[in-house]
């Protein structure tokens, strides 16, 4: 009988934080992990600590998700050497944050390209190889800020906002080719991967918290499709 083939994951923002939780989350579960990030060094830091628990399954890159080339030529190599795609992890993300008309243009442009544009880069690549394929999953990290609006978020709601928005037309789009969109909206996260947590921010969730949501998802039958999940902290400070 022949073995099933072994599925294969790509996770944009990798290196730590979410992102590092979520490559550790799926070496656990088997896949084959290519990730990126934007930093070379924090790239080379992370594989290295991550081939030495799971050798030769796990690969990282430098690349800039705002740049439409190095995100597509990032998708189609991962796709050529490990023969497939199962599942894109859109976590890449960064925040700017001042009044609307305080913002720099470069720094509203930033968000909007990296927390925005990077993400529909990704999946416009990924998406014709899951066709091909027969299907895959394909998660997009958010927040609750995508339905929660706050003073001095300008730049930061709207892309969330716009990726709700793009995750949620996407999986209209691509759901009878077998390709499956979940948008994930966490609340607060600390996202101090490599250190002891604080005791301050011990009502935050964990990066790993939202590692589980993406591989509890994944385990869901083909019949079924969780296309928006909202992580809140349990027990938040009370106001």
């Amino acid at each position: 009988m022949a073995s099933e083939p072994q599925r294969v994951a790509l996770v944009t923002g990798g290196s730590r934080g979410i992102g590092r939780a979520v490559v550790e989350a799926l070496l656990d579960e088997g896949y084959a992990v290519a990730f990126c990030s934007r930093s070379a060094g924090s790239v080379a830091e992370a594989q290295a600590a991550l081939l030495a628990r799971w050798p030769d399954r796990v690969t990282g890159e430098a690349v800039d998700v705002r740049q439409q080339s190095q995100v597509a030529s990032w998708v189609a190599a991962a796709a050529d050497r490990l023969g497939r795609i199962d599942c894109l992890v859109n976590n890449a993300g960064l925040g700017t944050f001042g009044p609307v008309d305080e913002i720099a243009p470069e720094s509203f442009r930033e968000v909007i390209e990296t927390n925005l544009l990077g993400p529909y880069y990704a999946m416009a690549a990924a998406a014709p190889i899951m066709r091909k394929q027969g299907g895959g999953w394909i998660f997009n990290v958010g927040s609750l800020a995508a339905k929660n609006a706050f003073a001095g978020g300008a730049a930061y709601n709207a892309s969330k906002f716009g990726l709700l928005g793009l995750s949620e037309a996407s999986m209209l789009d691509l759901r009878h080719a077998g390709i499956r969109i979940a948008a994930i909206l966490p609340g607060s996260v600390d996202t101090d991967f490599h250190s002891d947590r604080r005791p301050e921010r011990e009502w935050m969730l964990a990066p790993e918290d939202v590692a589980r949501a993406i591989v509890d998802l994944l385990r869901y039958p083909g019949r079924a499709l969780p296309s928006l999940v909202e992580l809140r902290p349990s027990r938040p400070p009370k106001k």
